[in-house]
């Protein structure tokens, strides 16, 4: 299977981008290939610009998007991985959302509603935050993150979805053996799910 790993996360060195190498490995090791978009090596655009709004004179996506929806069509899954940045996805991130999932990729016209594009196809997010994963639960945040992704853009693009892992307290300093056994939960996350 084509697997789209989608990564948002300005820091090569970051815990994020060894999540996303790790993630990565363990499904190309499984016979998978895996595209990695690296949306901040590949400087992605995230504003939507007005000619891509659905309705308005001349709708259509930028070639920018019409070069990433092909890359992205085969995908089989697609795989994110982000930090929450005041308790959210990264802005790059969102705006790939909207730029390159939006009318006429993940969804399209349907008889009185949006009709999905994506059925068949399945979505994981490996996310985390400097917060205790135990806080961002209570707190609604993991759940708001969960209602956006899983929820909302799973639902319009008709995605089937997997998992959703959160690693909490990622700061600075995190020592060696807790990344160690983060990155083994994602490793055994992939050996689950592909």
């Amino acid at each position: 299977m084509k697997i789209a790993l989608i990564v948002a996360h300005p820091d090569p060195a970051s815990f994020t981008m060894s999540v996303a190498r790790t993630v990565g490995e363990a499904a190309s090791a499984r016979g998978h290939t895996v595209d990695l978009r690296d949306l901040y090596a590949m400087d992605f655009e995230p504003r939507l610009k007005a000619s891509e709004i659905v309705g308005r004179p001349g709708f259509g996506p930028a070639p920018d998007v019409i070069a990433e929806r092909a890359r992205l069509a085969e995908a089989g899954a697609f795989i994110f991985v982000y930090p929450f940045w005041i308790n959210a996805a990264p802005a790059i991130l969102k705006g790939y959302i909207d730029r390159v999932f939006g009318f006429g990729f993940a969804f399209g016209p349907g008889p009185g509603a949006n009709t999905p594009l994506l059925t068949g196809k399945k979505l994981l997010s490996l996310t985390s935050s400097g917060a205790p994963a135990d806080w961002a639960e209570k707190t609604g945040v993991l759940n708001a993150e969960r209602t956006i992704f899983e929820h909302h853009i799973a639902a319009l693009s008709g995605l089937k979805v997997l998992d959703h892992l959160h690693f909490g307290g990622i700061v600075p300093g995190i020592r060696s053996d807790v990344v160690m056994r983060h990155l083994q939960a994602a490793r055994a996350t992939i050996a689950e799910h592909f």
